[in-house]
């Protein structure tokens, strides 16, 4: 007599198991993401690239936050769109665990010093160095005032640009990307991706708008694409820790809105972004080659799970850390 066991998926718990459009975003959690990421956020950015802060055939003005109208209309889409997507298709991919894991990178926060020392010392003293070739003589002090606007200007850019960017790109794509194509290919994905979501606001006066020569955001994006290197290497160092890619994106962010109209007044966003460009090329180009590739992921990971546990060696965490 042989026995025979039917096996039956549960329902809603497996891909295969499921129709519609919750099926196919949990067969295609990535692409998914990036549609929304990308899509979200330009179809709520369309009021303020159409009004008068861009092409100016909309007469819709947005008011202004802290002498900036970017935080009424740019800001919510910068929030729909990674932030969004990215809880979106993991709610629906992944469900409560998922969530658990993808909010849990949130709080490791304890990391060694120096990671903190290289987010919030190292990379905005780089920063300021860039440029100083780019300065034509004209460099100043930064007055007291600018040096105390720091801390608020970055506590600004936590709540902002970080939050509604990283828990996308880094929290949830990159720990994915990484799984299926290693180091190396998760940096060639993501940060051509990374670039193109930003190539629309430069047809409104966050781009510099309609002023900013056409080089400008081919500069940019090779900026971004090779500081994104950085940016993977420090998470995966970190043990996955967003806090440290959170401080490490805004640090960038707030050193020049907050130093530079100091102390480059004459210098322009173009010519800032070269500088700025060049550094984090060669940054990126060494950790290439010194990690051959691998940007601090371990090949060996790819064979397990992608919710597997980070390896205790490669990380300091707190006590938050059960929500992973």
């Amino acid at each position: 007599m042989t026995n025979t066991t039917e096996v039956r998926p549960t329902a809603g718990t497996t891909p295969q198991g499921r129709g519609g459009v919750s099926g196919v975003i949990a067969r295609h959690p990535l692409v998914s993401f990036f549609t929304l990421a990308l899509g979200l956020s330009w179809l709520a950015w369309i009021p303020y690239i159409l009004s008068p802060h861009g092409l100016g055939v909309w007469d819709l003005h947005f008011p202004e936050v802290l002498g900036s109208a970017q935080f009424t209309g740019v800001l919510p889409g910068a929030l729909l769109g990674p932030l969004g997507g990215a809880f979106i298709v993991t709610a629906v991919a992944d469900g409560r665990p998922g969530l658990r894991r993808w909010v849990g990178r949130l709080f490791r926060w304890r990391v060694a010093w120096y990671w903190y020392a290289l987010a919030l010392v190292v990379v905005p003293a780089v920063i300021v160095a860039s440029a100083l070739p780019f300065a034509g003589g004209d460099v100043r002090a930064p007055s007291a005032l600018a040096f105390a606007a720091l801390v608020p200007g970055l506590l600004i850019q936590l709540f902002s640009t970080g939050l509604s960017e990283e828990p996308g790109w880094r929290d949830f794509a990159l720990p994915r990307l990484q799984h299926r194509f290693g180091g190396l290919g998760a940096a060639a994905i993501l940060g051509p991706i990374w670039a193109l979501w930003h190539m629309p606001l430069y047809l409104s006066d966050w781009g510099g708008w309609p002023n900013a020569h056409w080089s400008e955001p081919v500069v940019f994006a090779l900026f971004t694409i090779t500081f994104n290197v950085v940016m993977i290497q420090v998470f995966n160092k970190t043990g996955e820790s967003l806090p440290l890619a959170l401080l490490l994106h805004v640090g960038v962010n707030n050193t020049i809105s907050t130093l530079f109209p100091e102390m480059y007044p004459s210098m322009t966003a173009g010519t800032l972004m070269i500088g700025l460009t060049i550094t984090s090329t060669v940054a990126a180009a060494v950790l290439l080659v010194v990690t051959r590739g691998r940007l601090g992921y371990d090949p060996a990971r790819r064979s397990l799970p992608i919710d597997a546990p980070v390896p205790a060696r490669t990380r300091l965490v707190g006590s938050h850390d059960g929500l992973r």
